[in-house]
């Protein structure tokens, strides 16, 4: 997968950076120790010189292991920088084998810093060696001779970088041209979406590691870059190990609480490719439908993730029985503050385990029609006719009333009025309307369509047909195709559709017509000016 192979090279990008030796290193070369009686030892401290970890010792009966490697650390520094002879010496006193570094005393090695089965004075001279080899390093690489030979190796990294850099991005555009090829202003699927951004996002992820292991491997090559970088990472790790956390006896730091969120980022991406597999290889092979295999897929993505989840907890290192408590009053909140939240948790645990709904199920709530795209915990997705996604909180699937046009069975009727004009042929209305059904593939022949001749109208004589279909989410498209082949049947043979008509009738008596006094003052005014501009001029 891109995201494993991104991780992977962070991991070996990253591996100079960290110079700690390993505990199964630190054993094979006589660092962990075992104390008398049974006392579990104390952590080391490193010996480092220019950012290089030699060994590691242990405290000692009066001095802690960083008071020990602080003072030798000091002393081999001074030493390196030096211009003298360098004497390291192997001397013994009170029966302990002791390091000494031009005539000045540089390590005692004790029992404590010695691993079952084997001397202190093998592990003397195993750190007298180690000792010689590093300061005799240290020195050369402060030569400029030792400059002027590292920098076309330098170079040559930058340039070895800058080819892998960009034979990467164009190796990574040929293996995924979906990525680039489409445009951001361009309508594409959420998958597809998260396909192309995880795509990028692993590419530039190695370019990253690449430069990363470049920069690691040229700060290596000289003894100020690696004493600057192993103060950083030390710094980084102090501040990253600090706890901050504290849960039951133990605290956690930083860097433990990183750990545990990429551990359930990891968990949760596992579980996308088991449900993936789930549904790809296992369940479209069962022969359950689509809104059984949805509740499958519910059940085994939500079982996953909490057994993950906890097990997670465990081997991080958590008491889950120090969480009884906060467990219990984060529910009396949840109970409290978020009763919608939680009626909406409950209904979709009733729809997904009584299943009045599924996925792909055309259903009707309230003014709402469409067809069910996703069941969730909290809520689900409706796709309306028009392909407008509606999120309805699972509640109203329960406290409503809920028309589901698809369960059981997906065959549903519809209902068609049809009205006539007074004197038509009834029989030929009907035979019109059977007709109007052949031909039409959407229509089913089994139960076959009716008619009903409902009644005597204000204005027609009115007529129903009855239609099965299997398809109810297309009652609209199949409703407007009847309408239109009886309207062009009824024309061909010569039956009207009426229009409303309404009489008026009125008697013969005298009507009085009343108008407002100023209407009737200008109607009176208007008539006296017409009768004046009527006689002759004299």
């Amino acid at each position: 997968m891109p995201l494993l192979a991104a991780v992977l090279a962070l991991a070996v990008a990253l591996a100079p950076v960290w110079s700690g030796q390993p505990e199964g290193a630190a054993r094979a070369q006589g660092l962990t120790p075992v104390l008398a009686g049974g006392e579990p030892p104390r952590s080391p401290a490193p010996i480092v010189l220019d950012g290089r970890t030699l060994f590691r010792i242990w405290p000692s009966s009066t001095l802690s292991a960083e008071q020990r490697s602080d003072t030798i650390n000091q002393q081999l520094a001074v030493a390196a920088a030096g211009e003298g002879d360098l004497e390291l010496e192997l001397r013994r006193s009170n029966n302990l084998p002791v390091l000494v570094l031009n005539g000045r005393t540089l390590l005692t090695v004790t029992e404590r810093d010695v691993p079952e089965g084997m001397e202190t004075m093998e592990q003397a001279e195993a750190w007298r060696q180690q000792l010689e080899q590093g300061l005799r390093r240290a020195r050369l690489e402060r030569r400029p001779d030792h400059l002027r030979r590292q920098l076309p190796r330098v170079l040559a990294a930058l340039a070895v970088a800058a080819t892998l850099h960009w034979g990467v991005q164009a190796f990574w555009r040929r293996r995924f041209p979906q990525a680039w090829a489409l445009q951001p202003e361009e309508p594409i699927e959420r998958q597809r979406r998260g396909a192309r951004f995880l795509q990028r996002a692993t590419l530039l992820l190695l370019q990253v590691g690449v430069w990363l292991a470049a920069m690691v491997w040229i700060s290596d090559q000289f003894p100020i870059s690696r004493q600057l970088r192993s103060a950083v990472m030390g710094e980084t790790s102090r501040w990253l190990g600090v706890p901050l956390l504290p849960l039951g006896e133990r605290s956690y730091s930083l860097l433990d609480v990183v750990i545990l969120v990429a551990l359930l980022l990891l968990l949760v991406r596992a579980v996308g490719l088991v449900l993936r597999l789930l549904r790809t290889r296992v369940l479209r092979y069962t022969g359950m439908s689509l809104g059984g295999q949805e509740a499958v897929a519910f059940l085994t993505r939500y079982g996953l993730l909490f057994v993950g989840a906890l097990v997670l907890l465990q081997l991080w290192g958590l008491d889950l029985s120090s969480l009884t408590l906060f467990a219990s009053v984060l529910g009396v909140g949840v109970g409290l503050g978020f009763q919608t939240i939680s009626k909406n948790l409950l209904s979709g645990m009733v729809i997904i385990f009584e299943r009045p709904i599924q996925v792909g199920d055309f259903v009707e709530i309230g003014d709402l029609q469409g067809t069910v795209q996703k069941l969730g915990l909290r809520s689900t997705v409706v796709e309306t006719l028009d392909r407008i996604a509606i999120i309805v909180p699972n509640s109203e699937f329960l406290d409503s009333r809920v028309v589901n046009w698809s369960h059981g069975s997906p065959v549903s009727r519809l209902r068609l009025p049809v009205g006539v004009a007074y004197g038509s042929d009834t029989n030929a209305v009907r035979e019109v309307l059977l007709d109007a059904c052949v031909g039409q593939p959407s229509v089913l022949s089994e139960p076959p369509p009716r008619v009903f001749f409902s009644g005597f109208g204000d204005s027609a004589l009115d007529f129903t047909l009855l239609v099965w279909i299997r398809e109810p989410m297309r009652q609209y498209q199949i409703t407007s195709d009847l309408n239109f082949r009886i309207e062009a049947l009824l024309r061909e043979r010569g039956i009207t559709v009426p229009f409303p008509q309404r009489d008026l009738h009125l008697t013969g008596e005298a009507l009085e017509l009343r108008l407002s006094p100023e209407l009737e003052s200008r109607l009176m005014t208007d008539q006296q000016q017409r009768h004046e501009d009527s006689q002759p001029p004299h």
